[in-house]
Parts: structure tokens; C-alpha cells; sequence
């Protein structure tokens, strides 16, 4: 089948916990909801589940369109579908938005039970662990023991690494694409300017802005403009942008550069979109993400315990989550003398890259992941 052949018309399920989840940080959430997506058909044995782990403003909605006149469809479509990459119509695939989302899983923007308004500043930080088990839960609703792949980018292949760690017997296949075992002193620097302009926006209000029928939209409109240049590579905004200007030179603050036009229009579009208290969580679990830690920084002894089969692939031109933090993971899985797979792909655009329908990129996932079998007993 084409390449381009959607899933179709997807739409999302709630799932509802009302067992309690201690978080990492101590705190427990009493009861919490999940919104989730699936695509393809689970096989009778449940053994064609894969599990996709969204990035920083990722949702659960990774395939398809809610409805023919939607303009775009989720945004892992180029991946997930019939005949593509991720092969519906071998794999049930489920894509999950994360505990702290804003689009529809508990958050802060979700109602508190506890109080019948907004949860805002009183919604507890949550970390890769916590999603992770969190997860673990969903898939004890669906009644899936174990996932025949678990795959994500960037903080989402943090998410798929752990999952090998935290539920090593429930994953025979882990993808961890264009991702870290940690974040660098640089990346967290990056993180904590994002945050503070949020923070420090007047709107901000301590993360209670709904109560003030306001959002911290300037805040979060440069938060998200910082993220953009650290996600292209610096080829990749001269091949688009150059030093192209928008009109003749003004000699003033306003657009200029066809650049700038660019960043802000991103900006303003994440600011309508996205929750600022979401976004603050979603950098503070980079940040907090460390396997190695408790294991004095020994990163192999941190993954001694998995038995999945790895796949781990980096993007030459990516500088936030460069190709060297990539094979820091491999070496450490090789230490303990894992099935690992490694490619280092030649690509332009950065960080962005492990979102984009490159052919060579997009043929090693194909190559890999049909070769996962699955169905009666040779599921491997």
C-alpha cells in the first residue's frame, strides 16, 4: 500500500483509574483519567501492541483525522497507518496523552475532584516514571501483558527506555529514536529560560491564571520560540529562512527577517494551543530524568535488568539530543550484552528530524519493525 494511505477518522477514548498512583515526588493522585487513541485491530493473543510515547508537546493523537475537513492529521501520521512504517494492519498501535497533558488527561487544566475547579498550581509534578506507570495502567485496562514494541522521539524515547527498565518483562521491542539517557547542563539551561518566561509573565499568576480568566501567553509564546531554534538545525534555518527579509528594512523591532516572521508565528500559535502549567511540567520531567542516579551514574548497571530488543537511532545535524548521547545508550546495552540495533542517520533538520517522512529514515523503522513477529507462540 501507498505511503500515504491514512489511517482514517480516529477518535479518542477516556480511560478512568480511581486506584490511587504515588507519583515519584511522594504525591498521590487519588484518581486520574487518560485519553488515548488506537489504531489497527489487537490480535487474539494480544501479542501486535505498540505503545507510541509522546515528545514535549505531543498528544494522544498520533494518527489520522477527526473528521474530513481537519486540515492535519495527528502528528506521527507520516509513521502509523495502513502499509506505512508502523503497519496497522499488523500492529494495534495506542497512542496516550501523559498525566499533566491539556488535552484531556488530568492536568493541571483539568478539573481537581477535590475542589470541582481547576487543578493549576496544585497539580503535582510527574515524571517519566510516573508516566510510564501510568501507562502500565492503561494497558492493564486493555488487558495487554506485554507490548511487542514501545516507541518514541526524543522525551518520548526517555519514555521508552524506562519502560524497559520499570517493566522489563513487558516489552519485547524498545525504539528509542532521537533521544538521551539524561539531559545536558545545556539542555536543562535551555529548559529553565523557557520556564522563567513563562513564570515571570504577569499573567502567570503562581499557575492559578484560569481563576483569572487570563493565560500567560506572552510567556509561553517565547518559551516556544526558544524551543524552535533549539529543534532546527542551523542548515536547516539558512536552506529555509537564509537572511531573507520580509519587506524593505524598516530600521525598527518589528519583523524584519522572514525568521522572525517564522518564530513568531509559531509562537502565537503554540500560546493558543498549549497549556503554560503542561509545559512547565513537561520540561521539569526532562530535566528530572536520570536512570543512571541512583546507580552512582553507572548507566549500565541501570540497564542490566532489560530484556527487550533495542533499536536506537540519532539524526546527524540533531545538536539538543546529538548522536553521541544515542550511543551512550548503546554502549551501555552492549555492556550487558543486549540485542541492540544502531543507526545514525544523515539528515538535515535537526532535532525535528525524527518527525519528518525521510526515506532512509523511515526504511530502517520499516526494515525493523517488520521483522517483529508477532501471533501464537513466535512472537520475539
Amino acid at each position: 500500500m501507498s505511503e500515504n494511505n491514512s489511517i482514517g477518522i480516529v477518535a479518542p477514548q477516556t480511560a478512568h483509574f480511581s486506584e490511587p498512583l504515588t507519583l515519584k515526588s511522594g504525591a498521590v493522585l487519588a484518581q486520574f483519567n487518560l485519553v488515548y487513541e488506537t489504531y489497527g485491530t489487537l490480535n487474539a493473543d494480544k501479542s501486535n501492541a505498540v505503545l507510541i510515547c509522546h515528545a514535549l508537546s505531543g498528544t494522544h493523537h498520533v494518527a489520522g483525522k477527526y473528521s474530513e475537513q481537519d486540515k492535519y492529521p495527528g502528528w506521527w501520521d507520516n509513521l502509523v497507518g495502513p502499509g506505512k512504517p508502523l503497519d496497522t494492519n499488523k500492529f494495534f498501535v495506542i497512542g496516550v496523552n501523559n498525566l499533566g497533558g491539556c488535552h484531556g488527561s488530568s492536568g493541571p487544566v483539568s478539573i481537581n475532584p477535590a475542589t470541582d475547579k481547576p487543578w493549576g498550581s496544585a497539580f503535582p509534578i510527574v515524571t517519566v516514571e510516573d508516566w510510564v506507570n501510568s501507562q502500565a495502567r492503561l494497558l492493564d485496562q486493555l488487558g495487554i501483558t506485554q507490548l511487542a514494541a514501545v516507541i518514541g522521539g526524543s522525551l518520548g524515547g526517555m519514555q521508552a527506555l524506562q519502560w524497559t527498565i520499570a517493566y522489563p518483562d513487558r516489552v519485547r521491542h524498545a525504539l528509542v529514536i532521537a533521544s538521551a539517557p539524561n539531559l545536558t547542563a545545556q539542555n536543562i539551561a535551555f529548559n529553565e529560560v523557557a520556564r522563567q518566561a513563562i513564570i515571570t509573565d504577569p499573567e502567570f499568576h503562581g499557575g492559578d491564571y484560569y481563576e483569572h480568566g487570563v493565560v500567560p501567553r506572552r510567556g509561553l509564546r517565547i518559551a516556544r520560540m526558544l524551543g524552535h531554534i533549539t529543534y532546527l538545525s542551523d542548515d536547516a534555518m539558512g536552506e529555509k529562512f537564509g537572511r531573507k527579509l520580509k519587506d524593505d528594512i524598516k530600521y525598527g523591532f518589528n519583523v524584519e527577517f522572514e525568521m522572525e516572521s517564522y518564530l513568531r508565528y509559531q509562537g502565537d500559535k503554540f500560546a493558543g494551543e498549549f497549556d503554560a502549567n503542561t509545559y512547565l511540567r513537561m520540561t521539569r520531567a526532562l530535566d528530572y530524568y536520570d536512570p543512571a542516579l541512583a546507580y552512582g551514574g553507572d548507566l549500565s548497571k541501570a540497564l542490566s535488568q532489560t530484556q527487550a530488543k533495542f533499536l536506537v537511532l540519532s539524526f546527524t545535524s540533531d545538536w539538543r539530543f546529538s548522536p553521541a548521547r544515542s550511543r551512550e545508550i548503546v554502549k551501555a546495552l552492549l555492556d550487558n550484552e543486549s540485542t541492540v540495533s544502531y543507526a545514525e542517520v544523515t539528515a538535515a533538520h535537526g532535532h525535528d528530524a525524527f518527525l519528518m517522512p525521510d526515506k532512509h529514515y523511515h526504511a530502517i523503522l520499516r526494515t525493523y519493525l517488520s521483522n517483529i513477529e508477532v501471533g501464537g507462540n513466535h512472537a520475539k
